[in-house]
């Protein structure tokens, strides 16, 4: 099969998945399901996946590729660490609270075995958050930032960023922002990591 149809099959694969972890939740949601819901063959499942592990671990990769490849881009566009953040803040955000996550996250909190858990954590923040780091270090060797006070700065752009709003999600209380709530979120969050980080007598950016 050629790449580009096998990446649009894996698409469809994962489609069904996600169809198939809203309604049933991911002790529900086996690969014999997914294969009948995709009309995939089991050969092909466990070739491509291994396990039902390996399945949601693409499904968390694949979702989190969009961030990764939209930094990757920007570094390769030679930005400074700041404007790399300025741009990379609504994709993040939006792909954080978007329906994927929110399902991810959902199924997550309800499986009693913690391995869709550890997914989440291994394949998506434990492999995103090291790369904005960079970013946020590059600006403090630039001299653009200062490490905060308190804690450490990845984790406070996460918090500015985020807060509980994807756990409100997860349970119902707060609806999908708009891609202008996204926007002026995220330029809200960046603005106060410079306001509480900014160097002594450094110039407002």
């Amino acid at each position: 099969m050629r790449d580009d149809k096998k990446q649009q099959r894996r698409r469809q694969i994962e489609a069904a998945a996600y169809d198939l972890l809203v309604q049933y939740g991911y002790d529900g949601t086996s690969m014999l399901a997914v294969a009948k819901a995709a009309k995939a063959s089991n050969e092909t499942m466990y070739r491509w996946y291994g396990d039902k592990n390996g399945l949601f671990e693409s499904m968390v990769r694949a979702n989190a590729a969009e961030v990764r490849d939209a930094l990757q881009a920007l570094i390769e566009d030679g930005l400074p660490p700041l404007e790399i953040l300025r741009r990379l803040a609504p994709v993040l955000l939006d792909m954080l609270l978007g329906e994927k996550a929110i399902a991810l996250n959902r199924a997550a909190a309800a499986d009693a075995s913690g391995d869709l858990g550890r997914v989440i954590a291994a394949c998506g923040r434990d492999e995103v958050l090291p790369l904005i780091k960079e970013v946020l270090v590059a600006a403090i060797q630039q001299g653009a930032l200062r490490p905060p006070a308190q804690g450490e700065i990845g984790s406070l752009l996460m918090h500015l960023l985020v807060g509980d709003q994807q756990m409100r999600r997860a349970i119902g209380v707060l609806p999908a922002p708009s891609a202008a709530e996204i926007t002026r979120q995220a330029d809200q969050a960046v603005s106060q990591l410079i306001q509480l980080c900014r160097p002594t007598a450094a110039p407002a950016p």
